[in-house]
């Protein structure tokens, strides 16, 4: 079984269905996707899916199908179209392989994306037991190339939601169906949004058909939580065997495995930032974060890790400063090593009088 997102393991239905499916043989979990971690984490599951790596739903079943008989694809749509679409896209994605099942919560349907009898009977049988109806997928070509140009085609979208590309929010939804249009790596128009244009001054290359691409928040269900964030073993990572600080920029679903076994982030942008410190609150790692109080709430409520220090500068200025940390301190490393209120002192002297405010955490 491929996980899809976190709604459908903060609904309690992912452990479900897989203690439902060990009633009738062996079950092999994954997930895809970031957010869908911080779920898991959040629900003490990180040892009945696993998390070991970050990958798309298509790459996980490609792995999968070696090992197993048939793959499930579960997730919890906001909407039966959105998630029929998402079905659609998958399976696209994945290719010809062993018989694969949709099981969407959010859309309240089985379908088969792939095989014959034998899984249209198993698919009757999750229908019947689930209380959910059986669909056929249709047929989806969301990806369309016309002179040079990409379009990518959004469906279900909410007007109103925000349209995030590669975790970068690019504007704000005006239609139920948005149109995204690349050429030679650069966004070169959308429809249905109304366009964030420093949003989009932040995307350099943009490999646009593989680009994820999404409407509203990256966790619709944590608004209805109150749960404190969990944490997670020490065989995933631990700030108390972490070293150095490590620099994260526009890039904050990719926190996990750029964090790891560090013991402190420096991470610019106010999305960033509040995405990238709410998955590392789950690991213990800090973060000095550079904003300018342009917050989307892409992700809706969050967290951040104690000793976390949020340095804020003028508008416009977070991705400017961040520009310098990044030459000036870490340069080509990845890495750099030095104490936290040392570097704390580094990046105000670089702020310089763009400096605001600081908070701390």
């Amino acid at each position: 079984m491929v996980v899809h997102g976190p709604e459908v393991i903060d609904s309690g239905r992912a452990i479900g269905l897989i203690n439902y499916l060990k009633r009738h043989g062996s079950v092999t979990a994954v997930l895809g996707g970031t957010m869908g971690r911080v779920a898991l984490i959040d629900a003490g599951l990180h040892d009945a899916i696993s998390i070991i790596s970050r990958k798309r739903p298509s790459q996980s079943i490609l792995e999968l199908q070696k090992a197993n008989d048939v793959i499930i694809l579960l997730n919890q749509a906001k909407t039966r179209e959105s998630g029929l679409a998402f079905g659609a896209m998958v399976v696209q994605a994945a290719g010809l392989g062993k018989p694969l099942i949709q099981v969407d919560y959010g859309g309240k349907f089985v379908a088969v994306l792939r095989g014959e009898s034998e899984e249209a009977e198993l698919a009757r049988m999750l229908s019947s037991d689930l209380l959910l109806d059986i669909l056929i997928p249709p047929s989806l070509n969301s990806v369309c190339t016309e002179n040079g140009n990409i379009r990518r085609i959004i469906s279900a979208v909410h007007p109103g939601e925000l349209i995030s590309i590669n975790g970068t929010v690019v504007g704000r939804a005006t239609e139920s169906r948005v149109e995204i249009i690349g050429k030679d790596g650069r966004i070169v128009s959308m429809k249905g949004v109304k366009p964030k244009q420093h949003g989009l001054e932040k995307l350099s290359y943009v490999y646009l058909e593989k680009a994820i691409i999404r409407s509203g928040s990256i966790r619709r269900s944590i608004d209805a939580q109150s749960a404190v964030p969990g944490l997670v073993g020490s065989h995933i990572c631990c700030k108390a065997c972490g070293i150095g600080a490590v620099f994260i920029d526009h890039c904050a679903e990719d926190a996990f495995e750029l964090a790891q076994d560090a013991e402190l982030a420096v991470t610019v942008g106010d999305d960033t930032t509040a995405i990238a410190g709410d998955i590392l609150s789950r690991l213990g790692i800090p973060v000095i974060g550079i904003v300018d109080g342009d917050l989307d709430r892409l992700a809706g409520k969050t967290a951040m890790a104690a000793g976390s220090i949020i340095i804020q500068v003028r508008p416009g200025c977070d991705d400017v400063v961040g520009r310098l940390v990044k030459e000036n301190i870490f340069g080509e490393k990845c890495r750099v090593f030095c104490r936290a209120d040392d570097l704390v002192e580094q990046v105000k002297e670089i702020a310089g009088e763009s400096l605001m405010e600081i908070k701390l955490f």
